[in-house]
């Protein structure tokens, strides 16, 4: 199988570090250090520092952290730390693999990834039997999608000439209600468990600095799907709607809300 072309660019990701850290710090704090977390996962650990960080934070003994881009596990494998260690594989695969030989996790993490994995009714199970008994999930998802930044993209994929190019792909599908995801935490047995909605502010320049943003995230999955040409066009429209659904605002107050889960798995 044609491996897809990989769109992710880490130094574009990295533009705004500091603006995508802070749900990654907040979620890290939902996680409980007592008693210890030893074995962790990330995944989508993108370029990795703050998979090093949350490995030192906790003092684990061994993190691993999982993505599909190679481009962001580049810049990831410049991280020495001892028990850290960066695998390429794709989310949905490793869930579905099951625990790795060597045992469960006492902690698997997820910071604004699975909103790229579809189907996570299925993926939820999975995501909790790689959780150890007595250990904890943590997830941050992305639910911003009634934004201009991402409602004009999923508009834009649906018009020509770009619906027959991206062949009905028009985004990834919006997580569900925060409701729906306490349903899943429950039914999976969860013995303790946080969900929570949390909106971000943040103060761009203006909107093109929006479609930088979004440049180092959600236009990648269409940089992989369409000719150069055509994305180049994709993105130039993308720009200009997107500049005057905002109206010229400068600066411009970037709303970004998050969904925040945490949940602890019984004991055995």
């Amino acid at each position: 199988m044609t491996r897809a072309p990989d769109t992710w660019d880490p130094a574009q990701y990295a533009r705004f570090a500091a603006e995508r850290a802070q749900p990654f710090y907040d979620l890290a704090a939902l996680v409980e250090r007592v008693p210890p977390v030893a074995r962790v996962v990330d995944l989508g650990c993108g370029s990795g520092e703050l998979t090093a960080w949350l490995h030192g934070e906790l003092g684990a003994t061994a993190t691993l952290g999982v993505d599909r881009s190679r481009a962001m596990l580049a810049r990831a494998g410049t991280q020495e730390l001892a028990g850290l260690r960066f695998v390429e594989a794709e989310i949905a695969a490793f869930a579905e693999a099951g625990p790795p030989a060597d045992g469960a996790f006492d902690l698997v993490f997820s910071n604004a990834a699975l909103q790229w994995v579809p189907g996570h009714a299925a993926l939820f199970p999975r995501l909790w039997g790689l959780v150890a008994p007595g250990g904890q999930l943590a997830v941050q998802l992305p639910v911003n999608d009634h934004h201009p930044s991402q409602a004009i993209a999923r508009t834009l994929a649906t018009e020509a000439p770009f619906a027959a190019l991206l062949d009905g792909y028009s985004g990834f599908t919006p997580p569900h209600a925060p409701e729906w995801y306490a349903g899943v935490l429950r039914g999976l047995g969860a013995a303790r468990w946080v969900v929570r909605v949390q909106v971000y502010g943040h103060e761009l320049l203006d909107a093109g600095a929006v479609v930088e943003w979004m440049r180092g995230t959600l236009l990648t999955a269409f940089a992989e799907r369409l000719p150069a040409d055509a994305f180049t066009a994709f993105a130039a429209e993308y720009a200009a709607r997107l500049d005057a659904a905002i109206g010229g605002e400068r600066p411009y107050f970037f709303t970004y809300n998050r969904l925040l889960l945490w949940a602890r798995k019984a004991e055995a």
